[in-house]
């Protein structure tokens, strides 16, 4: 087992012009990075790069938990700046059970209605997680379809 911690070599902080800028150990910096996730639905925790502005990875991050504590929070705001996936705590209505039907819907940034084209717009991830796609491209999540309200789960299976 291995149990040694992630050396940190690097440091980030935001220069004068607001951008993430990445210090390496030698002193290197770089200028307008962000981080990415690998696997931003499955483990989104896990695997994250830090890329600058030609695509160039400068450091590759196993796991966010090893992180400093400041570190840590500069990546996760970084991320939630780039990032757009609403989570859906409640199903109010749908339109039509056959597709394409109109969902309203209750989501972490608040009332919205989206699009289902059809059931094969419904992914399964990892347990009880479920990833959406509307008709425009936006993906809604739903983290544990179990925590779902009655009413909730009872529209969701028509269409699993």
């Amino acid at each position: 087992m291995n149990t040694s911690k992630l050396i940190i070599d690097f440091k980030l902080a935001h220069n004068a012009a607001g951008q993430l800028q990445f210090t390496a150990a030698d002193g290197t910096v770089a200028n307008n990075v962000y981080p990415v996730r690998a696997f931003p639905i499955a483990a989104p925790e896990e695997g994250i790069s830090i890329i600058d502005k030609e695509g160039s990875e400068l450091v590759w991050i196993p796991d966010l938990a090893e992180l400093p504590t400041e570190t840590k929070a500069i990546i996760q705001a970084e991320l939630a700046l780039r990032e757009f996936m609403p989570l859906i705590h409640r199903i109010n209505h749908v339109s039509s059970f056959a597709t394409p039907s109109i969902w309203d819907v209750d989501t972490d940034k608040g009332s919205t209605q989206l699009t289902l084209k059809g059931e094969d717009q419904i992914w399964r991830i990892k347990g009880n997680k479920l990833l959406i796609t509307d008709k425009h491209g936006v993906n809604f999540m739903i983290k544990d379809v179990e925590q779902l309200d009655k009413h909730s789960r009872k529209l969701l299976d028509r269409f699993l």
